[in-house]
C-alpha cells in the first residue's frame, strides 16, 4: 500500500445535491422546494416557534416557578458566628462592620449552628427557633426581630 493510492471506501464519500440544474437532475424547475408559499421564497422563513399567527405553545402554557428580586438582601448568620463576635448588643450594623453579612443585606437572620456560651442581646434581627431558645439558654435576649 503507497500513500497515493489510498481512498476512501465506495459508497462514503456522496456527491453534493445540486438543486435547479434542470430537469434531468430531479431537482429542477422549483428545487424541491414545492409551488407557491412562504417556504418556496428566498429569505422566507419564520422565528422558531411561528404558529402562522396563531397563539405559539410557549405563550400558551403557564409560566411556573419564582425568583426572588430580594433573595440576595437577606443574610444568614450562624449561631457560632455571634460566639467570636466581642460584642454584647448584636444588630445589622454590628454584623457589617464585623463582615459576618455583605454590605448590601437588608435583613440577616440567625440560623441555629453550633453553639454559643456568652450571653448576647439581639436586636431586630430574625432567628429561628432553635437559635431563639439556644441564645435564651445561654442567658441573652431576643427584641424585635423581624
Amino acid at each position: 500500500m503507497q500513500l497515493n493510492t489510498i481512498q476512501p471506501a465506495p459508497g462514503a464519500k456522496k456527491a453534493k445535491r445540486r438543486v435547479g440544474r434542470g430537469i434531468g437532475s430531479g431537482l429542477g424547475k422549483t428545487a424541491g422546494r414545492g409551488h407557491k408559499g412562504q417556504s418556496s421564497r428566498a429569505g422566507g422563513y419564520h422565528k422558531v416557534g411561528f404558529e402562522g399567527g396563531q397563539m405559539p405553545l410557549q405563550r400558551r402554557l403557564p409560566k411556573r416557578g419564582f425568583v426572588s428580586l430580594t433573595r440576595d438582601a437577606t443574610a444568614e448568620v450562624m449561631l457560632y458566628a455571634l460566639d467570636k463576635l466581642n460584642a454584647d448588643k448584636v444588630d445589622l450594623l454590628a454584623l457589617k462592620q464585623a463582615g459576618l453579612v455583605p454590605s448590601r443585606a437588608l435583613h440577616a437572620k440567625i440560623v441555629l449552628s453550633g453553639s454559643i456560651t456568652k450571653a448576647i442581646k439581639v436586636e431586630g434581627l430574625g432567628v429561628t427557633k432553635g437559635a431563639r431558645a439556644a441564645i435564651e439558654a445561654a442567658g441573652g435576649s431576643i427584641t424585635a426581630g423581624e
